[in-house]
């Protein structure tokens, strides 16, 4: 059984005991969290579709951590004129475990 679901303004495929990375929700670690932005759930050979989203489908989901990602570096340059620009930026994200999907 799988389900896509929008998480943090993004769409995952999910299944049950899955980890996946989003971005930055808000809660402590351990804290327990509902998304009821459900697009699409298979269970066996059934779909169901939304038209958007699924009445009543739920994803539930445990937090497992908040992390950073990895360094991205931005350097801008203009040859001839002597600008060199150099910054950087880390995602924060978080970590979840989904516990469930309920329809």
């Amino acid at each position: 059984m799988y389900a896509i679901v929008t998480i943090a303004g993004q769409q995952f495929k999910v299944e049950k005991d899955q980890e996946i990375i989003v971005n930055r929700l808000e809660g402590e670690e351990g804290k327990k969290v509902d998304f009821k932005d459900v697009l699409l759930v298979e269970n066996g050979s059934k779909i169901n579709v939304g038209a958007p989203l699924l009445k009543g489908a739920m994803v539930s989901a445990t937090i497992v951590n908040h992390l950073r990602g990895d360094k991205v570096i931005i350097f801008k340059k203009k040859r001839r004129k002597g600008y060199e620009k150099k910054t950087g930026h880390r995602q924060d994200l978080t970590k979840i475990q989904i516990s469930g999907i309920t329809l």
